[in-house]
Formats: structure tokens, C-alpha cells, sequence
């Protein structure tokens, strides 16, 4: 939104649609048709979808100051993921005939659009390439390094993350048993304490050097 007008910045305020959402609730699902351009004014939000065993997938986390359904707004009417509160939320609505203004009437909207949507081709690839080549050990180690980013407060104390093992597996890429036999694992040699369903990071130097090994 930095690249818009004064005017632009303005339509979209008087028109945007404020949101709050509870933890673990839907903010939008695979295949609904999404009425525009969604913000994340607070909190974290997953996006995921099924594979077709089944399986959830998560493909990226998102947090404050991102933006949710672009793709899926710009290649067509349905979502082609599902976005889930990881946290109580406040997310606002950019309604879609605003969006497509915006587009039409502003080429550096449009051009850091294009630079988004690349961005996620990029990190889709390397998710696939991650999926292929990277160890689980290593695939679950890059995770907790993601959740520690997104959930890291302003100060340096050390902080527990809330994550299910349901939702470490699908952003493992592999079955929840799985996860959790190398979370207990990573919880033996020393690298994270759990509680329930929230993992403290103990050595992030050693998850850190795991995260970045392949086979």
C-alpha cells in the first residue's frame, strides 16, 4: 500500500471492512469466492490447503502488515488456499472492485504486485525443493526457525511458541507422527523444551546449523 496516492490510500480507507478472528477460526477457505484483498492488521494467520490424500500443507505463515488473496484474486474468483488464525486476529477487507482500481490506475501498485506474487513463486519452488532433498530433521528444524521469526517478541527474553503438532507436521511436510518423534528427539539432545503445545527454542545455533543440511 505504500506505492498508492493520497486519494487511493483514502478510498481504500472509507472502504476497507474490519474483522476480528479467535484463534484456530477460518478466515477464508479453499474454493470460496474472496470479496477482495485481505490485510493483517494484527496477529498471525497460516495458509495452507489439501493435498488430495488428505494431508493439510501450510505454505506460508503471515503475520502483521501482510496481505492475504492477492493470487488467488488475480488469476481468478475462488481461493485457491485456506487462511487460518494462528493467533486472535484483526484482519481488514480491501473490497475487490477497490483492488482492481487501485491495479488499473496505479502501475507501481501493479508492479510491486507482480514482485509479490514472484516472491511466492520463489518460495514455493524452494519448499519443493526443501520437500525433495532436505532431511526431516533439517525440514523440521527450518521450521521451528520460521515460527521463532514469526513469533519472536520485541525484546531478546527467551519465548515460548504455541504450535500443534498437527500444524508442525504440515509445515514439515510429513505425518504427525513424524514431527512429533523428532521434536522429542530434538527435546532429548538438548535443542527445545515443550510444554503442551508450545516449544521453547533452547540452542537456535544447532537448529539453525540443522535447518541448512541436506542428504
Amino acid at each position: 500500500m505504500s506505492t498508492c496516492q493520497k486519494e487511493e490510500l483514502e478510498l481504500i480507507s472509507t472502504s476497507k471492512i474490519s474483522q476480528s478472528y479467535k484463534k484456530g477460526q477460518s478466515i477464508f477457505q479453499t474454493n470460496n469466492r474472496l470479496p477482495g484483498l485481505y490485510c493483517i492488521h494484527q496477529g498471525k494467520v497460516k495458509v495452507s490447503r489439501i493435498s488430495s490424500d488428505g494431508k493439510e500443507q501450510i505454505m506460508r505463515l503471515a503475520q502483521e502488515g501482510d496481505a492475504l488473496g492477492y493470487r488467488s484474486l488475480m488469476v481468478g474468483n475462488t481461493a485457491t488456499t485456506s487462511a487460518i488464525a494462528l493467533s486472535d486476529c484483526v484482519v481488514c477487507m480491501v473490497p475487490r472492485p477497490d483492488f482492481f482500481s487501485v491495479i488499473g490506475q496505479n502501475a507501481q501498485f501493479s508492479t510491486a504486485l507482480t514482485k509479490l506474487l514472484a516472491k511466492d513463486l520463489g518460495r514455493m519452488e524452494e519448499r519443493m525443493m526443501h520437500a525433495a532433498f532436505k532431511p526431516v530433521r533439517g525440514r523440521l528444524a527450518e521450521a521451528l526457525l520460521m515460527l521463532h521469526e514469526l513469533f519472536r517478541p520485541a525484546t531478546e527474553m527467551r519465548f515460548s511458541i504455541p504450535v500443534t503438532r498437527e500444524d508442525l507436521a504440515a509445515l514439515t511436510s510429513t505425518a504427525k507422527e513424524t514431527a512429533s518423534r523428532l521434536l522429542s528427539e530434538f527435546r532429548e539432545e538438548g535443542l527445545v523444551s515443550t510444554y503442551g503445545s508450545r516449544i521453547t527454542i533452547l540452542n537456535l545455533e544447532k537448529i539453525t546449523q540443522l535447518s541448512a543440511l541436506y542428504e
